[in-house]
């Protein structure tokens, strides 16, 4: 008889035994653990309560020949893969390539129906990873997200809305600057605020009305625009932190209009970025677009960040839940080819020896870097683009004060430490590009008494950290905090964890747009329609940003189907949905779909 393994769907914890779920009877279990096949635990599942069925402590059994206790290891599908004319593959499941699968299956079941989706890691979810440590809830990636419509729905189209967290929206952002932490402006403050002096913001509101030099014909960088239209002060003490701490990058190589591209369309359509504003909003108002989908949640008041109760890879698991007979885990991408019937071939290793798949269309959703190397042999010129997109290095330390530890003047009336968290300018003698204050902006992440911190150290300025030890990067962020906000003779802190990501966040810095267009035309010259770009280099940095771009991204392939034929011919023997229930693995251990440390 083989082993079986009980996985939990939405449990926090990163490892599960042989156990009973709450709810089920041992009669009942034990009925699981004699079942054979997965037909039979097909039939088992729907035999069952539904209070079980559907209670929100889901789970997935699977059989291998390992004991229970080994790593968790992808079951040999019985689905001849290597004959079955799939509508897409999807490669990569981090959010981009998750929300893709979501958005097919939601919004073009009728189209796009014949879905597979392939990690070469063990697990989705990319760079988001979440995890868990002495009563301490840290991210290590992406630590939230914008509550737009998009991450909304997507929400909500997996079940996990009513697990989603705001943080307060009159949370106060920081900028150190001249041995201050300086409150940024956010809302009637902007002419008391004293991050920039009377002079700076003279000069600012000057260039919001007009009074600036004229838009150059060539592409800015994020440094000649800021100085251009709001002068030197914006730029070197709003600005600068701000691209450093968000993209890891060097402003006066980032791109403008691939960085804040609603920004300069601002000033393109209205004279000025003032005048392009009142233009926007009066064009709302005449053509206000269609009602907002009723099913959403309410949008959060004021400029707020989101994330979930159990940390940023909810999402991940929840669409990986709903798509576990489409995923497969460990199997990682050897080539891709143009076929003579115009479909595609994947040739994969994994665990269980080499796999080919055919498909229809492809969406490659990996690092630029990984997707040069699969083109190279058929597309050198877009091999050579993608490679030459910049990633730098970033570490992501994570460290726990007592409240104790907390300078008093940071603190509030209550003892706790307001605030969303601090950025750092370049000139301002601090390493640490910016610092996340986790405990602060979401409930439940730090035992009561403690303070957590994500600090961010590296980028496109700081190379070096791939060189440094971990203690050497935890000393170097406590080092810089004490000069800000903890107290200089306050006792070492918890290091919670340390991650370094060696390729971190692609850079959109001048060009970056052309070359993301001048792949896709080199692509159709070559012959490759239906193969496409996806992640965050072509979408945008932010998690939101990949979730909205998914969901264009599926009516894209839609449309390309639609136009060459949804409905393929199918050979060889088909695996039904029911068969394939348990065939696959829900990984929700944690880790990185990155080069990390």
């Amino acid at each position: 008889m083989p082993h079986f393994r009980c996985q939990p769907i939405s449990s926090q914890k990163q490892q599960c035994g042989l156990h009973r779920p709450a709810g089920l009877s041992g009669h009942a279990w034990a009925r699981y653990l004699q079942a054979g096949s997965a037909a039979n635990l097909h039939r088992l599942r729907h035999s069952l309560p539904k209070r079980v069925r559907q209670s929100q402590h889901s789970f997935v059994l699977f059989a291998s020949a390992a004991p229970a206790q080994t790593a968790s290891r992808q079951p040999r599908a019985t689905a001849n893969t290597d004959s079955e004319l799939l509508d897409c593959v999807i490669v990569g499941a981090g959010i981009s390539g998750l929300t893709l699968a979501q958005a097919f299956a939601s919004e073009h079941s009728g189209t796009v129906a014949k879905v597979i989706i392939t990690e070469a890691q063990d697990r989705v979810g990319g760079n988001i990873t979440t995890k868990k440590s002495d009563s301490f809830l840290y991210e290590t990636g992406p630590n939230s997200f914008q509550p737009s419509d998009p991450v909304l729905k997507l929400a909500v189209d997996v079940g996990i809305a009513n697990d989603i967290q705001y943080g307060n929206p009159k949370a106060p952002r920081f900028v150190f600057w001249e041995k201050k932490l300086r409150p940024t402006p956010s809302g009637p403050d902007v002419l008391t605020f004293d991050l920039l002096s009377i002079g700076g913001k003279l000069r600012a509101g000057m260039g919001l009305l007009g009074l600036r030099p004229k838009m150059p014909d060539q592409e800015e960088s994020v440094e000649q625009y800021v100085r251009r239209n709001l002068g030197k002060e914006v730029f070197e003490r709003l600005i600068e932190p701000f691209c450093s701490g968000v993209y890891a990058g060097d402003p006066s190589k980032l791109s403008m209009q691939a960085a804040f591209g609603k920004i300069t369309a601002l000033e393109k359509s209205g004279g000025t970025i003032l005048g392009g504003a009142i233009k926007l909003i009066r064009d709302k108002k005449k053509n206000p677009g269609p009602p907002r989908d009723p099913s959403l949640p309410p949008k959060p008041k004021g400029q707020t960040v989101g994330s979930f109760t159990g940390g940023l890879r909810m999402l991940p698991e929840a669409i990986a839940h709903k798509m576990h007979n489409k995923l497969r885990t460990s199997w990682k991408l050897q080539s891709v080819s143009k076929n003579k019937d115009n479909s595609f071939s994947l040739v994969y290793d994994t665990p269980d020896g080499q796999k080919q798949l055919k498909t229809k269309s492809v969406a490659l959703t990996v690092p630029a870097y990984v997707a040069a190397d699969l083109l190279q042999d058929h597309c050198t010129a877009a091999a050579d683009k993608l490679r030459g997109f910049d990633y730098p290095p970033v570490g992501a330390v994570t460290l726990a004060y007592p409240m104790s530890s907390i300078r008093d003047d940071r603190k509030d009336k209550q003892g706790e430490v307001p605030g969303f968290g601090q950025l750092h300018p370049r000139s301002q003698g601090i390493t640490t590009l910016g610092t996340i204050y986790s405990s602060s902006v979401f409930e439940n992440r730090a035992p009561k008494g403690q303070h957590l911190v994500l600090n961010f150290i590296g980028g496109a300025t700081n190379r070096g950290i791939v060189d440094q030890s971990h203690d050497e990067l935890v000393s170097q962020v406590d080092k810089d905090l004490r000069v800000m906000l903890v107290k200089p003779d306050a006792p070492a802190p918890k290091t919670i964890d340390v991650t370094v990501w060696r390729r971190a966040i692609p850079q959109f810095n001048i060009h970056h747009l052309d070359d993301v267009q001048e792949l896709k035309e080199d692509l159709s010259k070559q012959g490759w329609g239906g193969f496409y770009l996806g992640g965050n280099y072509v979408s945008g940095v932010a998690l939101g940003k990949c979730v909205e771009y998914g969901y264009t991204m599926a009516q894209e392939v839609a449309r390309y189907l639609e136009s060459n034929g949804a409905a393929g011919h199918v050979v060889g023997p088909q695996q039904t949905q029911d068969e394939s229930f348990y065939q696959g693995e829900i990984p929700v251990t944690n880790g990185s779909g990155n080069q990390r440390s």
